[in-house]
């Protein structure tokens, strides 16, 4: 019975999406989840994150405060957290794996390992890519950060420890290409690697 369980937690897929700042997660993400039918069986996990929403902001995540978040940890409410107190992915993300769908859901890249850990054969670690003066150019637009604190966060990105991916998808272009991409391998079960 032990067995039984194992395999069906194993029936669906992990999209879990990771990238640089400016990559294009949240707007790559957006315009796949657009673009799906009900027949896909395709859900978007929601972050749970200690900030407030961004109005206009891409990522439409759960705001809580560090204590909530701190207790919802504590009562076991997460399937996946990282970067201390400051994203989760919530428990429910393992029923519907076990219930074969499949889910996208936002990332880190620093998470990956603990991500192989908890989900096995079920992730596909997915990373948007782009070039670096495309990053540059997407913070810039965005107009949060000064031109120093842009070339900080990309230095601070160079800096992250490798972690393999399964599924590399670069978002130079428009971004439907991207989308459309990230669309196939849902639908197609395919390893597109650029």
């Amino acid at each position: 019975r032990a067995g039984l369980r194992l395999r069906r937690a194993m029936t669906g897929r992990l999209f879990l999406i990771v990238g640089p700042s400016g990559a294009g997660k949240d707007t790559v993400i957006a315009g796949t989840m657009a673009r799906l039918v009900p027949e896909d069986d395709v859900i978007l996990a929601r972050r749970i994150i200690t900030r407030p929403l961004h109005p206009g902001g891409a990522e439409q995540h759960v705001p809580v405060t560090p204590a909530a978040f701190a207790r919802l940890r504590a009562a076991g409410a997460f399937a996946l957290d990282w970067d201390g107190l400051r994203y989760g992915l919530g428990v429910e993300l393992r029923a519907w794996l076990a219930a074969g769908m499949t889910v996208i859901a936002n990332g880190s890249r620093g998470a990956l390992p603990q991500a192989r850990a908890a989900f096995g054969p079920a992730l596909i670690a997915t990373e948007i890519t782009a070039r670096p003066e495309t990053l540059a150019a997407r913070l810039a637009a965005r107009g949060r950060e000064s031109a120093e604190d842009i070339a900080a966060r990309l230095s601070r990105t160079d800096a992250l420890p490798h972690a393999p991916v399964d599924l590399r998808i670069p978002n130079d272009d428009a971004p439907d290409v991207a989308s459309g991409l990230l669309l196939a391998a849902i639908r197609q079960g395919a390893m597109i690697c650029a």
